[in-house]
């Protein structure tokens, strides 16, 4: 399984990353953690998620109000 973060996919979760610290210190760390956790799932059960397209799986995170597709 191959992930791939594009330029806007980066820039979305660099400027998560950076708002969550600056609502609460250390909640930053834990987004990346969180998201970090859905990326390993999905490369363990690549069937896990809901269709978003022809050839994109949708895993919605549980702690955050993000998506990884």
């Amino acid at each position: 399984m191959r992930v791939i973060f594009d330029e806007l996919a980066k820039k979305e979760f660099d400027d998560g990353k950076e708002y969550y610290e600056i609502e609460v210190t250390g909640l930053g760390k834990r987004f990346e953690q969180e998201v970090k956790r859905a990326i390993h799932i999905i490369k363990k059960m690549p069937e896990i998620g809901s269709q978003e397209s022809e050839n994109i799986k949708r895993y919605i995170l549980h702690k955050f109000p993000y998506k990884v597709l």
